[in-house]
């Protein structure tokens, strides 16, 4: 995998507007793994999928991530850095892509009392399906009974997802938890004006797409400027490296100024 350079970071902001971010993780994958196909990339779990984004991240932006946010019971506007590093608990995409088996995705299992449960992880074609779905509850009754594969209830098989008890659809959401970490990634987070301790899920593909769209228009800015300057044509500006785009840029304000 290698760092976005300018071009692709434009042509992705742009072929990525308005579409859903399911669509947008997937074209920056794309464009990081070119030697993976659309379905290879889909049917990686979601885990999976954020550990790519978080290696690109790191290779295009650095291993600095900086957020704000604002505290649930005052608040107040908190300001928190963190790196790829302190966040990161798959192991590389690298060592997944490419394979050819990744439509079959890795099945687990595991016995709660008297009942064995058989299932996969939720993937991007899972969350497509449950993106329409308003309501959290009905969302996750949905996912967790797409992933499941099969259950068994002192040896009879249960065909309905419904039959079964809370405490093993607990277990399953658990499950699935502990085999795809990455999947949910929450920070410990605490207010220093109001004291309140609290958790937030860590969003890698709205970070990564703020961070792009914001990257994508100062681009957009300094090609501006250069081709008005100059007369360079776009191509040749995006081809340039940032240390050279950032000497002319100073340079025309030296002479301009």
């Amino acid at each position: 995998m290698q760092s976005l350079s300018a071009a692709q970071i434009l042509q992705i902001w742009e072929l990525g507007q308005r579409r859903h971010p399911l669509e947008q993780a997937l074209l920056l994958l794309q464009a990081a793994y070119p030697q993976s196909t659309q379905q290879q990339l889909a049917n990686l779990s979601i885990g999976q999928r954020d550990a790519g984004l978080l290696r690109l991240r790191e290779l295009t932006f650095g291993p600095q991530l900086n957020s704000l946010t604002h505290c649930p019971q005052c608040q107040e506007k908190l300001e928190f850095s963190l790196t790829v590093t302190d966040i990161q608990f798959a192991d590389p995409l690298d060592q997944v892509l490419p394979a050819d088996d990744l439509a079959s995705s890795p099945e687990y299992d595991f016995t709660e009392g008297d009942y064995h449960i058989r299932f996969r992880l939720p993937n991007s074609y899972d969350l497509g399906a449950i993106a329409p779905v308003e309501d959290a509850t009905q969302a996750t009754a949905r996912l967790l009974a797409r992933c499941l594969l099969s259950a068994h209830h002192q040896g009879n098989a249960i065909d309905d997802i419904q039959s079964l008890p809370p405490d093993v659809l607990t277990q399953l959401s658990a499950q699935m938890v502990e085999h795809d970490p990455q999947a949910e990634v929450l920070m410990p987070l605490h207010c220093p004006n109001c004291g309140h301790s609290w958790q937030s899920l860590f969003d890698i593909v709205s970070f990564l797409w703020t961070e792009l769209t914001i990257q994508a228009k100062q681009l957009l800015q300094e090609v501006h400027v250069l081709a008005r300057f100059y007369g360079w044509r776009e191509a040749d500006i995006l081809a340039m490296t940032t240390v050279r785009r950032r000497f002319y840029l100073d340079w025309i304000d030296r002479t301009t100024g």
